[in-house]
């Protein structure tokens, strides 16, 4: 029986280190509120990640912080051996980090249909907000508090990533140079860059399973500014339909998006401006810039974007048929690889493998939050704003739950921006 099995469904609250107590700990949207927490199941699961998807700000790089703390540190659900499996997948297949984590994390309880029953709850909440959200958005054709709130919400968000960036590190890497070197790479790479690189996580899992996984295989073993204004989207106000395009396109263009980009979700923003402004025209700029706002300060997978997009382009049923199409490839590169990982996964080169992605993903992590830095602060005020929640987020004593410092931090925006 591997160490994985036996700790499976093992609960009780463990020693928080050091390092964790210095860091400081947020209010998490999954905790219980008094008594022990209870033993892992698939009922649980769905519960939880209802809390989380409609009450997790901060997007992927903190949803997943959130999972770590809430079911590996706290209730002890899942090994750090898992969660770090959960990570190597949804940084190594296409597709959205946090909704990867989650699927993972449902299919390690329940195969396929666990990973189904996951990734609902935890993408219903923020469907619904955003889609309410794009009803009034397109029957008043723009809403100028979109940015004002993005103003305030933006750089708190950015303090809650930043936190969980660096829990997430010092978790994974630990004290391990190696691992902390190649975290530190793809920090430098991913922010110069402004995007995440696939080949640079598969290139250190490969450097993962010789440095980790035993030596060199040997011979014949085995081994383990704006552009052009588009078309503008003829959605106005509650609309079942539209004709912006042509349902099988969106559906078609939204399910490219979920299959071919890789990252932590905000990889997935470039592809959307290219396909929605540039080629097809559905959406004009500002259109888009307030759909990217959309998915990052609503909770939730930040890919929820799509929602905000579709219903612009064709209704509710175009918000329906993007959301689907987006997470759909996602689901498949959950439950394809999964038998796999999960029957090797005490193979030294499988572990090895594993070790050195997620010691990538941790880095490329810290690199995203400081391109989000460079496009949420934007002047002394929100500066100001981002360094009293941190503030906030980093003190020991009453602490403050992040729903409630991203809903301050919006009035903050409403009321100064």
């Amino acid at each position: 029986m591997s160490e994985a099995t036996a700790r499976r469904g093992q609960t009780g609250p463990p020693q928080a280190s050091r390092d964790e107590d210095q860091l400081g700990e947020t209010g998490s949207p999954g905790r219980e509120a008094s008594g022990e927490p209870e033993g892992r199941s698939l009922p649980a699961l769905v519960r939880y990640f209802l809390k989380l998807g409609g009450s997790g700000f901060g997007g992927p790089i903190a949803l997943v912080g959130y999972m770590h703390r809430d079911l590996v540190e706290e209730r002890r659900w899942y090994t750090e051996d898992e969660y770090r499996q959960g990570l190597a997948v949804g940084q190594t297949f296409p597709g959205p980090l946090a909704a990867q984590t989650a699927m993972w994390l449902g299919y390690l309880e329940a195969g396929a249909r666990g990973a189904a029953a996951v990734i609902l709850p935890f993408v219903v909440p923020p469907f619904l907000i955003v889609t309410a959200v794009a009803v009034v958005y397109a029957k008043y054709q723009g809403l100028p508090a979109v940015q004002s709130v993005f103003f305030g919400v933006g750089p708190a968000v950015l303090a809650i990533i930043a936190i969980a960036a660096v829990k997430l590190a010092r978790t994974t890497n630990k004290r391990g140079p190696v691992a902390w070197g190649i975290a530190a790479l793809l920090c430098v790479v991913t922010a110069t860059a402004g995007a995440e690189i696939v080949w640079l996580f598969i290139a250190a899992g490969l450097f993962g399973t010789i440095w980790w996984g035993g030596g060199l295989p040997r011979l014949g073993g085995r081994l383990a500014s704006f552009s052009p204004p588009g078309i503008a989207a003829s959605v106005k106000g509650l609309a079942v339909t539209g004709s912006g395009a042509s349902l099988t396109s969106l559906g078609l263009f939204f399910l490219k998006a979920g299959a071919f980009t890789f990252g932590s979700g905000l990889a997935i923003v470039p592809f959307l401006h290219a396909g929605l402004v540039d080629d097809h025209g559905w959406l004009t700029e500002k259109q888009f810039v307030d759909a990217v706002a959309m998915g990052l300060i609503s909770p939730g997978p930040v890919v929820i974007m799509a929602t905000f997009a579709g219903y612009l382009v064709y209704g509710l049923t175009g918000a329906v048929v993007a959301t689907v199409a987006v997470f759909l490839p996602v689901y498949f590169f959950v439950v394809a690889p999964g038998p796999f990982v999960r029957r090797y996964e005490d193979n030294p080169r499988v572990k090895g493998f594993i070790q050195g992605a997620t010691a990538a993903a941790t880095g490329a992590i810290a690199g995203a939050a400081i391109v989000i830095g460079e496009d949420v602060i934007s002047g002394p005020l929100s500066v100001a704003i981002g360094m009293v929640v941190l503030t906030l987020l980093l003190q020991r004593r009453r602490k403050v739950r992040e729903p409630l410092l991203v809903a301050l931090a919006a009035l903050t925006g409403l009321a100064l921006h």
